[in-house]
C-alpha cells in the first residue's frame, strides 16, 4: 500500500478515530462552499469508508493527510477515478478538502505534489485531471501552483442539478510530459 510523506504531512490509510474529525470538516459551509451541500455523519462516514476501501484494494487512492509534527488529522488528498460520465472520461483525478483551520499553510498544495509523484512515478498515469465550479478561486489556485494547465474547457457536471449555480466547472490537466514542473 502506497502512503506518501512529505516533508510536514503523512498521507495514509483512513482510521476510524479519523471520522469525527472529518464529518466536522464535511459540515463547515465554508469547507464544502463549492460542493451541493454539507454532508451529514452517514454521508461523511461513508465517503471514509469507500476512501478506505479502495485503498486496501488497489493500494492508493483518496488518503487521509495528518501533520507529522502533532499527528492531527487535516484532511484528504488523493486520486480518484470519476465515477460520473464525463466529457472527458475515463479519467483520474486528484483531488483535495481540508478543514478550514488548516487552509493557507500550503499543505494541500504540499500533499498534491506527493499525490502527483505517485500518480507518475507509481502508477505510470499518463495525465491527471481536476476540475472545479468555475467560481471556486481557491482550487483553482492550488492547480495553478501544481503546474497543471487551464485547457479553458468548460463543462457542466452531470451529477450536480440543472439550477445549481455550482454545475458549470473548469478543467485542469496535467501530463507525464509535464511532470517536470512537480517539485521533488
Amino acid at each position: 500500500m502506497l502512503e506518501p510523506r512529505t516533508e510536514r504531512l503523512q498521507l495514509r490509510q483512513w482510521k476510524h478515530s479519523d471520522r469525527d474529525a472529518f464529518a466536522s470538516m464535511s459540515t463547515d459551509p465554508q469547507v464544502m462552499e463549492y460542493f451541493p451541500k454539507t454532508l451529514s455523519r452517514i454521508e461523511s462516514d461513508a465517503i471514509a469508508d469507500k476512501s478506505e476501501k479502495l485503498i486496501s484494494e488497489r493500494g492508493w487512492g483518496v488518503w487521509a493527510v495528518e501533520l507529522l509534527e502533532s499527528k492531527d488529522f487535516i484532511g484528504m488528498v488523493g486520486l480518484h477515478i470519476p465515477t460520473a460520465e464525463l466529457p472527458f472520461s475515463p479519467c483520474v483525478e486528484i483531488l483535495w478538502r481540508l478543514a478550514r483551520s488548516y487552509w493557507g499553510n500550503g499543505y494541500a498544495t504540499e500533499a498534491a505534489n506527493a499525490v502527483l509523484r505517485v500518480g507518475f512515478e507509481k502508477l505510470e498515469l499518463e495525465e491527471i485531471v481536476a476540475f472545479a465550479a468555475l467560481k471556486n478561486k481557491r482550487s483553482r489556485a492550488v492547480m495553478k501552483r501544481l503546474g497543471m494547465v487551464d485547457t479553458g474547457e468548460t463543462f457542466t457536471h452531470p451529477a450536480l442539478p440543472t439550477n445549481s449555480s455550482l454545475r458549470e466547472h473548469c478543467l485542469y490537466k496535467i501530463s507525464l510530459k509535464s511532470e517536470k514542473n512537480i517539485k521533488h
